[in-house]
């Protein structure tokens, strides 16, 4: 397989290319820099993509760059995003003219996964807990995201009215035994979801650190400290686990793990080998991996 990979010199990029080599397919590596791959600048023209596209069996976003049109440039090769933005994965379900799979990594990705393998009935509450290390050094891009929720409204939740990022929480007990506050976070497993008929979807997140997850829910309240977010130090360890959970079955599922990059690249990977040459359209992880993939995946 020939898969061009955006943003490759990132984190995650790093990972999704060694994850690809190893098992002997060909990455065209991409970046705004030109060392050691070729230059391609996505806030540009995007014609330069749709030629590179068209030589190529898959195109892989990991650049962090959110353009509905990526979708048109790729045409009929099919696109991997890793975005977490619903308001931007749902224009790109829109704007889709081949095979695209729409939120591919942790959360989303292994996210939703779990949340449709529940046993669920419609207007079923699930809550979806995400933990992210607040001891890993993340790329400029997932700050920036998590930064670009301060002040802003769940796109399209579920609740009537507005709902705004990290103003509400939960406490609640991770797969580790530890009960945690929960923060209500824009994760788009509910926009993705949706049209399957699945029930009512909640995203929460909270940090490794406890208070690190304070100072995000000040942040949340007083906006005009989102700038402290890039230079927060680096505290607690690396470690990640998500949860869905129904809350009138009680029903759990749940994966842990440490490294979020390492993990989210690993599951992009796997999303880009599945999707490459199919027909589909706009799909989800959990089109195309099962519960007991992702596990053997992550180990």
């Amino acid at each position: 397989m020939r898969a061009l990979l955006l943003g490759a010199r990132g984190a995650v990029g790093a990972v999704i290319r060694r994850e690809l080599e190893r098992e002997e397919h060909t990455v065209t590596a991409a970046s705004r820099a030109e060392a050691g791959g070729i230059r391609i600048d996505l806030r540009g023209d995007l014609a330069p993509l749709a030629v590179l596209a068209a030589d190529h069996d898959v195109v892989i976003n990991a650049s962090g760059i959110e353009r509905a049109d990526l979708a048109t440039a790729t045409a009929r090769t099919p696109l991997v995003d890793i975005s977490a933005t619903g308001r931007y994965l749902a224009a790109l379900r829109d704007a889709a003219r081949g095979p695209v799979v729409l939120g591919a990594g942790l959360a989303p990705g292994l996210t939703t996964v779990l949340a449709a393998a529940l046993d669920s009935r419609p207007h079923d509450q699930i809550d979806v807990l995400v933990m992210l290390g607040s001891g890993e050094k993340h790329g400029p891009a997932a700050v920036a995201w998590t930064a670009g929720l301060v002040g802003t409204d769940v796109h399209l939740p579920p609740e009537a009215g507005r709902v705004r990022n990290f103003r509400t929480s939960l406490r609640a007990e991770g797969p580790d035994g530890r009960t945690r506050r929960y923060l209500r976070a824009d994760f788009p497993d509910h926009i993705l979801l949706a049209p399957t008929g699945a029930p009512v979807i909640r995203s929460y997140l909270t940090l490794g650190s406890a208070a690190m997850t304070a100072s995000l829910e000040l942040v949340g309240r007083l906006p005009a400290l989102r700038g402290l977010l890039s230079i927060a130090p680096h505290l607690g360890t690396d470690h990640w686990h998500v949860v869905a959970r129904n809350r009138r079955t009680g029903e759990r599922r749940q994966a842990a793990g440490s490294g979020q990059s390492e993990a989210t690249g690993r599951l992009t990977a796997l999303a880009a080998l599945r999707i490459a040459g199919a027909a589909h359209g706009a799909v989800t992880m959990a089109d195309l991996v099962t519960v007991d993939e992702a596990g053997v995946l992550l180990g």
